[in-house]
């Protein structure tokens, strides 16, 4: 990822994928690495299947406002958030999405990374409902936006008591993803 003093990132999917955990989770590793952040959040009515989506902001320096101006990292875990988010992808962003959740990616000059989170979740775990800590974790190896020990503290601070092994075995498994293989061509 291209390094500038801020990073605008945005989760979207569906009600109930984790979407929004997901973003307070990535605020607070990024709050443990010593960083400024802002995180908001948006759902629809719905509690499952509705829209749902989490921003946050990482900076070196204080954030005078708390909205995204663009996209610098889009993740998404459904179709309809990539094709609504998509278009608001800087030039120099990073998009990862679930590829079996996203048949159809939409067009993106940058890199693009078709990870099929709930799968490999499913794998590892047995558990559909830790995608979303997959998915962090193979955020971070993608892209390095926070440091992996910041994310593994941040994940147990927040993981629901009980689950806190299928939750690291997520993880574990998100972080040992290698760009290398999942990136997709642009051409």
């Amino acid at each position: 990822m291209a390094q500038r003093s801020f990073l605008e990132v945005r989760f979207g999917g569906s009600g109930g994928q984790g979407v929004i955990l997901m973003g307070v989770i990535l605020a607070m590793a990024a709050a443990r690495d010593h960083r400024y952040v802002v995180q908001t959040q948006s759902y629809g009515p719905e509690a499952r299947g509705g829209y749902s989506r989490s921003d946050v902001i990482i900076s070196d320096s204080q954030i005078d406002y708390p909205e995204l101006q663009g996209i610098d990292l889009l993740v998404v875990l459904s179709q309809a958030a990539a094709d609504h988010y998509v278009g608001l992808l800087r030039a120099t962003g990073v998009f990862v999405f679930d590829a079996e959740r996203v048949a159809s990616p939409p067009r993106f000059r940058g890199p693009s990374y078709g990870v099929p989170f709930v799968r490999l979740a499913v794998e590892e775990t047995g558990r559909e409902q830790v995608a979303n800590v997959l998915t962090l974790g193979a955020v971070v190896a993608l892209t390095g936006v926070v440091s992996a020990q910041s994310l593994r503290q941040a994940v147990a601070d927040v993981v629901p008591k009980g689950t806190e092994e299928w939750n690291e075995r997520a993880l574990s498994r998100g972080l040992a993803l290698r760009a290398e293989e999942w990136l997709r061509s642009n051409a």
